[in-house]
């Protein structure tokens, strides 16, 4: 069968573990996923309630994995219908931090999927909160039975989120799947980010992986201060009436106002 596109499939991305490094990025706009299709970005994440149409479009050749979101669906039936939904749409794999029976249900139904080890942002809980995980042999020897259990059930791949550099070296090494790596070190198949952090556009809390290569933040404040002074004037304008202007105006021919002022005053 002749695909009818020219992004890259699963079994191309497989093929490249152990080549080369693929760049991954978290977007959330149109104009993110078109700027990165345009950048040689190699995969993107694109959580499923902003996955549309318009969204494959923009995102042009790039990989997309789609996120299903953990406690906005909940039974296997609700990623089920969700994760085929995804696909129809253009996905090219989607992402599910569920249990191991719906991941399962996901696989077997021929849907390629990425899961999450290491930290786990919807269950951080179990592993002490919003740090490292594997630091420690018990601690890294869980993580690796944990992607090895994804292995066996079907997952094309997993988020190896903030784990060691050398913990992830080891795993990648004994295992299939393609590692994303976000906050993992270099020896992960792919390297993640969110666009936010990258465009120095992060609200709050920056991890430590991330690393900002501009200052938008700064920008969006500059604009806000625009869109205010902008706004500011055009009220300006409005409360002195030199808004709106003759420019601003539709004309009609005297003759024709004279004939509608008489019509109206027959009526």
């Amino acid at each position: 069968m002749t695909l009818y596109h020219n992004r890259p499939t699963v079994a191309d991305i497989r093929a490249l573990k152990g080549t080369r490094q693929l760049s991954m990025l978290y977007v959330e706009t149109p104009e993110e996923a078109a700027a990165a299709a345009a950048a040689g970005i190699d995969m993107l994440s694109i959580i499923d309630p902003l996955w549309t149409p318009d969204m494959r479009v923009a995102a042009g050749d790039c990989f997309v994995q789609v996120g299903l979101l953990y406690g906005q669906l909940v039974t296997a039936e609700d990623y089920q219908r969700a994760a085929h939904r995804a696909m129809q749409t253009g996905g090219d794999c989607v992402y599910c931090a569920s249990s191991m029976t719906t991941i399962k249900a996901l696989a077997d139904d021929g849907i390629p999927v990425v899961s999450h080890v290491g930290l786990i942002p919807s269950k951080a809980t179990w592993t002490g909160g919003f740090k490292a995980v594997g630091k420690t042999a018990q601690s890294a020897l869980a993580v690796m039975d944990h992607v090895q259990a994804l292995e066996r059930i079907g997952c094309f791949g997993v988020e190896l989120e903030v784990v060691p550099d050398r913990v992830a070296a080891e795993i990648s090494k004994r295992t299939t799947l393609v590692l994303l790596g976000m906050g993992a070190g270099p020896y992960a198949d792919a390297q993640y980010l969110f666009a936010s952090d990258v465009l120095g556009a992060t609200e709050g809390h920056k991890p430590r992986h991330g690393k900002s290569y501009r200052d938008f933040r700064s920008e969006f404040a500059r604009l806000q201060r625009e869109r205010i002074a902008a706004f500011a004037e055009f009220k300006a304008d409005v409360d002195r009436q030199s808004y709106p202007g003759p420019e601003h105006s539709v004309t009609i021919p005297d003759q024709e106002l004279a004939a509608f002022v008489a019509a109206l005053a027959d009526r």
